[in-house]
């Protein structure tokens, strides 16, 4: 096999498997895992086809393969697939940038030192929202690269539109910044590229705003606004809140979405408004950079250092491209945007540095000279040993915190296996949704006490009470099917009556629920906390840590439950 073909094709997959084999794969957030449980039909009543907001098409096909085999993680490995591709792409930018500028024996370590110093994260702290992003951005790059190979336009195209459908937004930031890399690669010949992406983006917003239903379009609405309140602390606090407005405030603050009477859009309007400008600008925003931008030098600095040092060979070459350093001040204006409105976490964070750093190699090898590529191998090396012990420590707290969340899980199922026998149970729970956070992506089902036997279902089915996911359409229709009613309250009073239900809760949660079925003919049902009849000594010590820690419990509904 022709050496270039290793380091393009055989060295990322090498380093992808020794990487998730060494350290493992966490996710960063327990937002795939409840997407997983939708696809599932964990979390609703039938598997989920249509996640809306992203996945497009692609959300239909892992439903069913999740029917045919569902002992197979087909969303992990859909995704680590799509990274691979990506890396494949990244390195093959790379390698050709360096051709007859280094050695192929030093080309390959520069590549395996840029894959450990600013690629690793992508595939060791697992989140969704990296792929697109970064399928894009490369894309855009390796297409503008051969601006004349048809073949390469395909694919550049082909990567951005995969990268649409799984999260249009994060797929559209790419193209923007991979396009003045592109430009300074091949001019008006990159437009195909550009344009062409340009038209998937605009015709697929086309299709959706026209084929979503009401209820999709109020759902996307509520999620922004949701995000606006809980992510990214984006509003504008007000005073004078009625009764009802405090409840559904207090409500949306514990992601308490459901109930579509109190959390709806008139009550982000009148309780947490976008804020004004001269707000934002005189308090949010520099409560949110005194965050973020210590956070971007400590996890990032890598990245950094080679942004300066392509500066730097740029500044000292005798021809440089024209625009360069108004694009810099460009990309550090979105970085600063970016952690001033969303607060610049890590899934965007480093996808964005990447396509950015890779755009300017390509603006600084061609133009800086022989020595451009050992400066930035000793630049690499120089920082290869600081980030190996960064990352080493966070593999370290990533591995603790998911055993904590994994001793979480067995705790909450035990409770749950207290309530009546898990085969025919229905688990009412905000609780077992946090414990997916640092879990692996490569997990079969890894909320539910119960085991996959032989079907696409585990044993104990799941209603969430909490989370973004109670927002999703599904949730009403699943409460529809079981209760009759669409209405949150109403369905857990009905649920009240039904045998098999667990109730496991948090006492935050179980306390603004009992204020929701308190609502407005005063308190039929009430959820009480209960203690186990047969408790073992570990029993017994987990309930009586919980009850002083506030961590969830075991609840009953007392009160008039009659039809």
């Amino acid at each position: 096999m022709p050496a270039k073909l290793i380091r393009r094709v055989l060295l990322p997959a090498l380093l992808l498997l020794v990487v998730g084999w060494g350290l493992g794969a966490y996710c960063e957030t327990n937002d795939d895992v409840a997407i997983m449980q939708l696809l599932r039909g964990t979390s609703a009543a039938t598997p989920v086809t249509d996640l809306h907001l992203y996945f497009h098409g692609l959300g239909a096909a892992l439903s069913w393969l999740y029917q045919v085999a569902p002992a197979v993680p087909w969303y992990a490995l859909l995704l680590y697939g799509l990274l691979y591709a990506a890396t494949v792409g990244a390195f093959t930018f790379l390698d050709r940038l360096l051709l007859g500028r280094l050695p192929g024996p030093w080309i390959a370590g520069l590549l395996t030192l840029f894959f450990l110093v600013a690629w690793l994260e992508h595939g060791f702290w697992f989140s969704y929202v990296r792929v697109p992003l970064l399928l894009a951005g490369v894309g855009v790059l390796t297409a503008a690269q051969r601006p004349a190979s048809r073949v390469a336009l395909a694919l550049g195209l082909l990567a951005f539109g995969l990268g649409w459908l799984i999260r249009p937004s994060a797929a559209v930031l790419g193209l923007l910044a991979a396009a003045p890399g592109a430009w300074w690669l091949g001019g008006r010949r990159a437009l195909p590229m550009l344009g062409g992406a340009a038209v998937v983006a605009i015709a697929g917003a086309l299709w959706l705003n026209l084929t979503w239903s009401p209820a999709t379009a109020t759902f996307r609405r509520l999620d922004v606004r949701k995000s606006n309140l809980l992510d990214f602390q984006l509003y504008q606090p007000t005073i004078g809140l009625s009764p009802a407005d405090s409840l559904g405030l207090a409500a949306a603050r514990h992601w308490l979405l459901a109930d579509s009477t109190l959390v709806n859009e008139r009550l982000f309007d009148r309780a947490a408004p976008l804020p004004t400008p001269a707000y934002f600008l005189r308090t949010l925003a520099p409560a949110k950079l005194r965050l973020a931008l210590p956070q971007l030098l400590r996890d990032y600095f890598p990245l950094l250092l080679l942004l300066a040092a392509s500066g730097w060979l740029l500044a000292a070459a005798t021809g440089r491209p024209r625009g360069f350093w108004l694009v810099q001040a460009l990309f550090a204006g979105l970085v600063l945007a970016l952690a001033a409105v969303l607060k610049l976490p890590p899934r965007l964070a480093l996808p964005l540095l990447d396509i950015w750093l890779l755009g300017n190699l390509a603006a600084v090898l061609p133009v800086a000279g022989r020595r451009a590529p050992w400066v930035l191998l000793g630049a690499l090396a120089l920082v290869a040993g600081p980030y190996a012990y960064k990352t080493a420590h966070r593999a370290a707290v990533l591995g603790q915190e998911r055993q904590h969340n994994q001793l979480a899980r067995q705790q909450l199922g035990w409770l749950t296996r207290q309530r009546g026998s898990a085969a025919s149970q229905l688990i009412v729970s905000d609780a077992f949704e946090a414990t997916g956070k640092s879990e692996s992506p490569f997990a079969v089902g890894p909320l539910l006490p119960g085991h996959y036997s032989g079907t696409s279902r585990p044993e104990a089915r799941y209603m969430p009470v909490a989370g973004w996911l109670t927002l999703h359409p599904s949730q009403a229709a699943w409460r529809r099917q079981l209760t009759g009613t669409r209405h949150f309250p109403e369905s857990l009073r009905r649920l009240a009556s039904r045998p098999g239900v667990a109730w496991i809760l948090t006492p935050e949660t179980a306390a603004i629920i009992n204020r929701q079925l308190a609502r407005p003919a005063g308190p039929r049902v009430r959820l009480v906390p209960i203690l186990p009849r047969a408790l073992p000594l570990q029993g017994a010590r987990i309930q009586a840590r919980n009850a002083r820690t506030g961590a969830a419990r075991a609840y009953e509904m007392r009160g008039n439950t009659a039809q």
